[in-house]
C-alpha cells in the first residue's frame, strides 16, 4: 500500500544544539514526541535521553561550566520566550528570565558560565534592549538601548566585552557593535553607508581579534577579520557565494560554510594562516546547519537534511577526519523513494531569471501532472533543497512540485535580495507570470492544472496570484498568509511593526500602495478555491489576515475552507495539528483540481 500523507508527517527529524563542557554528550533537538523537545547524546552516537517533557516546543544549549541546560519556550506560539534553566541530573526547572507579558531572548554565555546576554522589549514593548545577567547572583543590568531591534552575540573569551547587532531602517541592513559591559563604552564596529549585513562576532582565544561575514561594499557576505585594538576590519576571504564562519574557542580551526544555490558546502581552515586543511565530508549533497564546535575544537556537530534524508545530527572528529551519525529518525517512509530537485531558471517579464526546483514524480504518466508551486518565506529567505514531508507526498501522488526563489529571496546576492523592497512589492508577484509561462513552454506540467502553496509572505504571494493573476492559478494553500498588507501592518506585534515597514513600505507614508498591492483590495478578482490555515495566537501574522479573505470569498460564493489551530501561533508546532491540517488540504486540492477537470 503506498504512504499515507500521514506517514510522510510522522517522519521525525532532530538537529544539535551543542556539546556539553567535557564535549563527550551533545544536546539535540529533536520532535520524537511531537513537538521539539531537547534530548542528549553521547558524541559517539547511541540511544538519545529525554530533558525536557514540555507541551510547548523547545530550544537550548548546555551552560559552558556544567551540564545544566539553558533552555527557552513560549506559550501556544505566541513568541513570548522565556528563558528557563534545567538541572543536570535532577531535572528541576528554574526560571531565569520570567516575564510572560514580554519577551526575552538568549544571546551568549561568558565561556566561564556566569554571564547571560539577552534582548528584552519590556521597556517598552517594541525596541528590544540588551541585558547582561549574573547567573550566580541575579544581578542584572540593561548594557545596550539604542531603541530599535538589537540582538545579543558573544562574549569575548574574557567576558569584557559583547558583540551585537541592531537592525537599521533600511531592508537588509544592520549594524555591528562592541559593548564592555563593565563600561559604559559602545564601540561601532561597522559604520557604512550602502545597505549591508553584519554577522556577530566569532573570537579568536586571545580576544584581540574576531572573525565575521558582511556583504559590505559587495554582492556576496564574505569573511572579515576585527582588530579590537586598531578598531578596524579588513576582508580575508570571499567566494562567489555568501559564507558563514565559526572559530572553535580553541582557535584551533575557521569553518567557513557556503550557500551555493542552496546547498552547502563547508571547509575548515588554519584560523592564522587562512591555509585550508580539509573540506567537512557531508552525508550527500544537501543542507547543513546547527554547527558547533566542541570546547576543545576537535569535534564538529551539525545538521544534514537532503530531499532524501529528512534530518539527523552528525558529528566530524577534526582530527582522525572520521564522521558518526549520532541520530537516525524514525522514518516510516523509505528515504529510497523520494525525489530529488532538479535546478532551472526561468526569464521574467524584466529579463530576470529566477532559480526555481522542480520535483517530477517518479511514476512514469500517461499525461503532464498537475503542479504545485511551493512559495517560501520570509521575504528575506530562500527555498532550499531539504526535506520537506508535503512536498515529497505530493510528488508521490502524483504531484509535480515546482519552488522558485522569486526576487527578494537572500542566498543570490544583495542586489536579487533588494529588488522588491518597498514599492517594488508586486514585480515578485509577477515572476508568478514568469513561472506559470515557464510550466506552459517546458510541456512537462498541465500548467492549465497549477496551483500556489506558501506560508507566511508564501502566503501573502498565493493570495496575490490568485488576486493579481486569476486566468493562471486552478487553486490556492495559504498558511498564516498576509491578506491585506495594510490591515497586517495594523494588527502585526508592536515589536514588528517597525521591522516589516523597512521591507514593505509604512503606513504613514505609503498606505496607497499598501493597499494597492494587497490582495483583499482585489479580491473581486479571485475566483480559484483557496484553503486557509492559521494559529489563532499568531504574533506576526494576526488571524484576522485570514479571516477577513474567508469572508468575504465566502460571501462571493468562492470555495473557501479556513483551518484554525488555538495553540497554534505562526505555523504549526505541533503534530497532532500538522496531522489535522495537511491531510485536508492536500483533500482540497484532489477535490478542486478534479472537479476542474
Amino acid at each position: 500500500m503506498a504512504p499515507s500523507v500521514r506517514d510522510y508527517l510522522e517522519i521525525r527529524t532532530a538537529r544539535p544544539s551543542g556539546f556539553s563542557p567535557t564535549g563527550d554528550r551533545v544536546l539535540v533537538g529533536a520532535d520524537l514526541s511531537g513537538t521539539v523537545q531537547l534530548y542528549d547524546v553521547a558524541r559517539t552516537g547511541g540511544a538519545l535521553r529525554q530533558l525536557t517533557h514540555l507541551a510547548e516546543p523547545v530550544g537550548g544549549r548546555y551552560l559552558p561550566d556544567c551540564d545544566d541546560v539553558l533552555l527557552s519556550f513560549d506559550h501556544g506560539g505566541d513568541e513570548r520566550l522565556q528563558i528557563h534553566r534545567l538541572a543536570a541530573g535532577t531535572g528541576h526547572l528554574a526560571p531565569v528570565v520570567a516575564d510572560p507579558g514580554h519577551i526575552a531572548r538568549a544571546g551568549g554565555v561568558s565561556r566561564d558560565g556566569r554571564l547571560l546576554a539577552y534582548t528584552s522589549n519590556r521597556r517598552t514593548g517594541a525596541d528590544f534592549d540588551v541585558w547582561v545577567r549574573d547567573l550566580g547572583t541575579g544581578r542584572e543590568r540593561m548594557v545596550f538601548s539604542p531603541g530599535g531591534w538589537c540582538s545579543a552575540g558573544s562574549f569575548s573569551p574574557d567576558g569584557r566585552r559583547l558583540s551585537v547587532t541592531r537592525l537599521s531602517e533600511r531592508p537588509g541592513d544592520n549594524d555591528a557593535y562592541l559593548v564592555d559591559v563593565e563600561a559604559d563604552d559602545v564601540v561601532h564596529v561597522s559604520p557604512h553607508d550602502d545597505e549591508a549585513h553584519f554577522s556577530g562576532a566569532s573570537w579568536l582565544p586571545d580576544g584581540r581579534a574576531f572573525f565575521f561575514t558582511t556583504n559590505q561594499g559587495r554582492e556576496h557576505t564574505a569573511v572579515a577579520r576585527y582588530d579590537v585594538g586598531t578598531r578596524s576590519w579588513s576582508y580575508v576571504l570571499d567566494r562567489p557565494w555568501d559564507l558563514g564562519c565559526a572559530v572553535d574557542w580553541a582557535g584551533r580551526s575557521l569553518l567557513v560554510v557556503a550557500n551555493e544555490d542552496g546547498a552547502t558546502r563547508a571547509e575548515l581552515l588554519d584560523p592564522s594562516t587562512l591555509e585550508a586543511r580539509a573540506e567537512v565530508p557531508l552525508p550527500g549533497r544537501g543542507v547543513a546547519g546547527a554547527w558547533s564546535f566542541s570546547a576543545d575544537g576537535r569535534f564538529l556537530a551539525y545538521s544534514f537534511t537532503s530531499a532524501r534524508q529528512p534530518g539527523d545530527a552528525w558529528c566530524y572528529d577534526v582530527e582522525a577526519g572520521r564522521t558518526t551519525r549520532l541520530t537516525d529518525c524514525p522514518k516510516p517512509v523509505p528515504p529510497a523513494s523520494m525525489v530529488e530537485p532538479d535546478l532551472h531558471r526561468y526569464r521574467s517579464f524584466d529579463g530576470e531569471e529566477v532559480p526555481v526546483f522542480a520535483y517530477l514524480p517518479p511514476a512514469p504518466a500517461t499525461a503532464p501532472p498537475p503542479v504545485v508551486a511551493v512559495l517560501h518565506g520570509g521575504p528575506e529567505s530562500q527555498f532550499v533543497p531539504g526535506f520537506n514531508p508535503v512536498v515529497q507526498y505530493l510528488v508521490a501522488r502524483g504531484y509535480a512540485v515546482v519552488a522558485p526563489n522569486v526576487r527578494g529571496s537572500t542566498g543570490y546576492g544583495r542586489r536579487w535580495e533588494h529588488l522588491d523592497d518597498g514599492r517594488r512589492r508586486l514585480d515578485a508577484v509577477r515572476d508568478l507570470e514568469g513561472l506559470s509561462d515557464w510550466l506552459h513552454s517546458t510541456g512537462r506540467f498541465a500548467a492549465d492544472r497549477a496551483v500556489l502553496y506558501g506560508g507566511s509572505y508564501g502566503g501573502y504571494l498565493v493570495l496575490a496570484g490568485l488576486a493579481f493573476q486569476p486566468d493562471r492559478w486552478a487553486a490556492g494553500v495559504s498558511i498564516v498568509g498576509i491578506s491585506s498588507l495594510v490591515t497586517f501592518l495594523e494588527g502585526t506585534a508592536e515589536w514588528r511593526r517597525r521591522f516589516r515597514e523597512r521591507e514593505y513600505g509604512s503606513l504613514a507614508d505609503d498606505r496607497d500602495f499598501l493597499l494597492r498591492a494587497s490582495p483583499l483590495t482585489s479580491v473581486d478578482t479571485v475566483r480559484a478555491p483557496l484553503f486557509l490555515i492559521h494559529g489563532a495566537n499568531d504574533p506576526r501574522v494576526p488571524l484576522g489576515e485570514a479571516e477577513q479573505i474567508h469572508r468575504v470569498l465566502q460571501a462571493k460564493g468562492v470555495p473557501c475552507e479556513l483551518a484554525v489551530y488555538p495553540d497554534e501561533g505562526h505555523g504549526l508546532a505541533k503534530l497532532a495539528n500538522r496531522l489535522d491540517a495537511y491531510p485536508r488540504a492536500v483533500d482540497f486540492l484532489d477535490r478542486v483540481l478534479e472537479a476542474g477537470n
